[in-house]
């Protein structure tokens, strides 16, 4: 089948029967990255870089010789200022086997707390010339076959959520599955 040029990519009602309504739930995925499933990703068209948090990358059994340092901070709400440990590609694969597409992302990955194992920004989502919809908890992109989709986990969020609230200053374990 050849690249289809121009894909009208729309949401439609249906997109959002299976979710719990009225919601403001936030939108968390799974996401391949490099050979590992890893769940509770947070997509957020707000946020300006892709973050990867340590405790991810050091069970992915990556070697600290391959991060690659940075010194520019990332400033969060209140003025925050986190400084990144590095900044790494890594390949992150979405969607089904025959509706997928695989891209390097350059992630920051920082050393903090947060219940999310990874925040996919604007850079990643723009590269992939995505369309989310938070009221359908969704992401919607073409591939050569056509648009794809990847939805996002309401009960993932509702425990990401729970999670922040108790969260102290202690690192929290995230779990990844090797694929």
């Amino acid at each position: 089948m050849a690249w289809i040029d121009n894909p009208i990519i729309r949401f439609l009602e249906e997109d959002a029967r299976c979710l719990h309504h009225p919601h403001d739930d936030a939108l968390v995925a799974s996401i391949r990255v490099r050979d590992y499933n890893t769940h509770w990703v947070l997509v957020d068209n707000g946020s300006s870089v892709d973050i990867l948090h340590y405790p991810v990358f050091q069970q992915m059994r990556i070697e600290r010789e391959w991060l690659v340092l940075t010194n520019s901070p990332l400033v969060g709400f209140g003025g925050t200022r986190i400084y990144p440990l590095s900044a790494d590609t890594l390949p992150i694969t979405v969607g089904d086997y025959s509706q997928q597409i695989t891209k390097d992302v350059t992630f920051l990955v920082v050393d903090c707390s947060s219940a999310y194992i990874a925040i996919l920004g604007q850079l990643t989502l723009n590269s992939w010339k995505a369309v989310t919809s938070t009221y359908h908890l969704m992401i919607k992109f073409s591939t050569e076959y056509g648009v794809e989709e990847v939805c996002g986990d309401q009960v993932a969020a509702h425990e990401c959520y729970i999670a922040m609230l108790e969260m102290d200053d202690h690192l929290q374990t995230m779990s990844i599955e090797e694929q």
